[in-house]
């Protein structure tokens, strides 16, 4: 697609405050393929100006047009999915066959499923001699990714949106393209000016702006735990609500009764899924001791097919972060048995799939979010030892078992600090709640508890 050198604010495409512009790149092959405004502090005051002045109407929208206009929206993005994945492999690096199935497909997915809960979810209930009325928040200021550049903001815009929530979109400065088509399918969709809006821009600039802002009632944030947190402070000055995504070091727990070969090779793949670019990537593989010689053989093994497979990190200073931590595994002892530190390809943002092997729970590898494709493969000697390093880090977001038995795998689930975890590869699922434990977030998006988060309560007693 080609880029908006404007802002979409209150319905239409508007000239940016400033002259500023972000240089939008392709990780694949470090070429410039397009130019976004970098939205100023004035710029988020009119679209938050222009979000305050639209909630009454759309507040008071009933529920069953609210989903009429999701269902369009999906609709919409449904009939561009094309376009969409195009874009997003333009702008991220992934291959175009993923950018398809899972920046494109789920989405849309997510989408539709908020349509359907807008329709059907009460906004009002009894409670003994009171009634409960489920309301909107107010303006909510939106905050995303790079990684999932289409999912994250269907992951908030949608249900916001069927809450009765106006909003103001800040996306990730890497990925603003996949934003600016978005918005064109919330215009195309027919949702009134001023419900949704577009601001691109820095996250120091335009993102602490919307964060700050008086007019905003709720900051729902996906990124880094550091940023999570800085969010979290300025919200709580202003006392307005936050919903935190953030960052995860995922365990994934390999029993010994369970298929080691179909464990090791659905944990590799998914790591180095997006790149390894996943907050909630399965990043460390344990395994019983008797086996785990040769679970890193298949490990190995399995990295070394994604050599050809894997797109780019999103940008330079990523690689750079990605390579350093492949570097500090070595010198803090763990064993390289697939990839490394040297650039796989002469141009574009490359890491090469890579295994750990001997990490122990306390090095650097095993306990900070990496963002790349890297798997560290950890032994362990019982059960409760795999529960105390499965838990032994500030993250929890999600997580895997693997057992013969299922409820051999459910009952160690249940004992695991996180907030997802998959049972022996179950599939993703649209409409279960995903966030985290611990500094892995606060809130939970997608489903009802997604909804959930961009409604407050009133009681009236009898």
């Amino acid at each position: 697609m080609k880029a908006h050198d404007g802002l979409y604010i209150d319905g239409a495409w508007r000239p940016a405050g400033g002259g500023d512009v972000i240089e939008v790149v392709n990780p694949a092959d470090e070429q410039v393929i397009g130019h976004v405004p970098a939205g100023t502090a004035l710029d988020v005051d009119t679209a938050v100006r222009a979000a305050r002045a639209a909630l009454p109407a759309w507040a008071a929208t009933p529920p069953a047009e609210r989903a009429a206009r999701l269902t369009a929206l999906r609709d919409v993005l449904l009939a561009r999915k094309d376009e969409i994945a195009e874009t997003v492999t333009a702008e991220l690096g992934s291959p175009l066959q993923f950018s398809q199935a899972v920046h494109a497909g789920v989405p849309i997915a997510v989408a539709g499923s908020y349509a359907e809960l807008a329709a059907a979810h009460s906004f009002e209930e009894r409670a003994g001699n009171s009634t409960v009325l489920h309301e909107p928040i107010g303006v909510v200021g939106a905050i995303t990714p790079w990684n999932y550049p289409l999912h994250q903001i269907v992951a908030k815009a949608a249900p916001a949106l069927a809450a009765g929530c106006t909003l103001v979109l800040k996306p990730a400065e890497d990925t603003p393209l996949t934003a600016q088509l978005f918005a064109e399918a919330v215009h195309e969709a027919g949702v009134p000016a001023g419900v949704f809006n577009l601001v691109t821009g820095l996250g120091p600039v335009a993102g602490q702006a919307l964060a700050e802002h008086p007019g905003v009632d709720m900051v729902s944030f996906t990124g880094s735990t550091a940023v999570g947190r800085q969010i979290g402070a300025v919200a709580g000055a202003a006392v307005k609500k936050v919903a935190l995504e953030l960052g995860g070091k995922s365990a994934n727990v390999i029993l010994p009764s369970a298929d080691l070969a179909k464990a090791v090779n659905v944990g590799v793949a998914n790591v180095m899924s997006n790149s390894g670019q996943t907050c909630s990537a399965w990043t460390r593989m344990l395994v019983h001791a008797s086996r785990y010689d040769e679970a890193v053989e298949l490990a190995a093994t399995a990295a070394a097919k994604y050599a050809d497979r894997i797109g780019p990190v999103v940008n330079a200073k990523q690689r750079e972060r990605v390579r350093g931590y492949i570097e500090k595994g070595v010198a803090e002892g763990a064993r390289l048995v697939a990839g490394g530190p040297e650039a796989p390809r002469d141009k574009g943002y490359f890491v090469a799939p890579t295994v750990f092997a001997d990490v122990t729970p306390e090095m650097t590898i095993a306990q900070e979010e990496i963002f790349g494709p890297v798997l560290s493969v950890l032994r362990y000697e019982d059960e409760d030892d795999a529960l105390r390093i499965a838990n032994g880090t500030v993250y929890g977001l999600a997580g895997a078992v693997w057992a013969g038995d299922e409820a051999e795998a459910v009952a160690f689930a249940r004992r695991m600090d996180t907030g997802q975890v998959d049972i022996n590869g179950g599939r993703f699922n649209p409409l279960a709640p995903f966030g985290g434990y611990k500094q892995s977030g606060v809130g939970r998006e997608l489903g009802t508890h997604g909804l959930a988060e961009y409604l407050q309560t009133k009681s009236l007693q009898f």
